[in-house]
C-alpha cells in the first residue's frame, strides 16, 4: 500500500457565522517557534474588518437581549465542545508556542477551565455591579449593568490560547459581541476555536476572528465610529498609543495593554470594563395618612 498524501487544513477566517477566506486573497506563513512551517493563515485586510462590524452589530440584538442565563448555558456548550477536542489544541499550542505536549495540554486545560469559569459569571455579575442604591427621598433608584456594544479584541501576541479565551470570554459573557483579531505570529489556535464556535450555540457575528499583521487590522477597527470599545492587549506600546488617539474620536472604551498573568484566576475587570452602568429612578408612593413610603 503507497503511503497517504497528507490532508493539509485551510485556515479561514470566521465572519458572521461564516467562514471565509479574506477578502484581499492575500496569505501569509506561519511556522512554529524552531521556524517549521505549519499552515499559511489568511491576511486580512481593511474590508475584512468592516465586514466583521457589520456581522458583529447585527448579532449584538439578539445576544444582549437573550437571558444571562441562557448566555451561561451558551459558553458551557463551546467548554463542553473544547473538551472534546482536547488534543487538537493541546498539539496547536505546543506548535504555537514552543511548549511540550505535557505542558501544552496543562495550557489548554486551563483555557477550558477559564471558559467555564467566565460562563458561570453571566448571570452574577449584574448583582455584583448593579442593585439598589440608597436615596434621600421616596424614590426606588437601581442600578443595572449592559454591555457596551461591539468590542474589537486584540488578542495577547504571546499566550495564543489562554491570553485569547482570557480577554475574549468576558466580552461576550457580558451581552457584548467581538471582532476578535488574532496573535500574529500564532493565529491557529484562534482560528480553530472559531470553528468550535460555529459548531456551538453561539450565534453567527457573536464572534468574528480576524488573522493577518495586527497594526493592519487594528486601524481600521480603532477609527470605526460602529465599535464601540476595543483592548489593546495585544498591541505593543506604540501601537497601543496611535490606536487610542484614532478610537478617541467616537469616544470608545479603550483598555490599554497591562502586564498580566493569564494563568492567574482573573478579577472581574475585564468584564466591568465592557459594561455601561443605567440607572433608573422610581417613585415609591405613600401608604395612608403618616405618608410612610414604600
Amino acid at each position: 500500500m503507497s503511503d497517504r498524501l497528507t490532508v493539509l487544513k485551510t485556515y479561514k477566517l470566521y465572519v458572521g457565522g461564516k467562514f471565509p477566506r479574506s477578502e484581499s486573497g492575500r496569505v501569509y506563513e506561519v511556522t512554529d517557534s524552531k521556524g517549521k512551517w505549519l499552515a499559511n493563515a489568511p491576511l486580512s485586510s481593511r474590508k475584512d474588518a468592516r465586514d466583521a462590524v457589520v456581522a458583529a452589530r447585527k448579532a449584538f440584538g439578539g445576544w444582549s437581549g437573550a437571558t444571562a442565563y441562557n448566555r451561561g448555558q451558551v459558553l458551557y456548550r463551546v467548554a463542553e465542545m473544547l473538551e472534546g477536542r482536547r488534543d487538537q489544541f493541546t498539539r496547536e499550542v505546543a506548535d504555537a508556542e514552543g511548549l511540550s505536549k505535557s505542558k501544552a495540554a496543562a495550557v489548554v486545560d486551563a483555557t477550558i477551565d477559564r471558559w467555564v469559569w467566565y460562563a458561570g459569571w453571566t448571570d452574577k455579575i449584574a448583582q455584583v455591579v448593579g442593585g439598589g442604591n440608597p436615596v434621600a427621598g421616596p424614590f426606588f433608584n437601581l442600578s443595572s449593568p449592559e454591555p457596551t456594544g461591539v468590542v474589537a479584541v486584540l488578542a495577547p501576541q504571546e499566550s495564543s490560547f489562554l491570553g485569547l479565551v482570557s480577554v475574549l470570554a468576558p466580552v461576550i459573557a457580558t451581552g457584548n459581541t467581538a471582532v476578535v483579531v488574532a496573535s500574529e505570529k500564532s493565529p491557529l489556535p484562534a482560528l480553530s476555536l472559531a470553528e468550535v464556535l460555529a459548531t456551538s450555540d453561539v450565534p453567527g457575528g457573536v464572534v468574528n476572528v480576524l488573522s493577518g499583521r495586527t497594526a493592519e487590522i487594528a486601524t481600521p477597527l480603532a477609527s470605526h465610529q460602529d465599535v464601540n470599545a476595543i483592548d489593546l492587549a495585544g498591541a505593543d506600546e506604540v501601537l497601543a498609543k496611535e490606536l487610542e488617539i484614532a478610537a478617541a474620536d467616537n469616544l470608545k472604551r479603550v483598555l490599554r495593554p497591562q502586564p498580566v498573568d493569564y494563568v492567574e484566576t482573573p478579577g472581574i475587570d475585564r468584564m466591568t470594563a465592557f459594561l455601561e452602568t443605567k440607572t433608573v429612578w422610581h417613585p415609591t408612593g405613600s401608604l395612608g395618612a403618616s405618608g410612610s413610603s414604600y
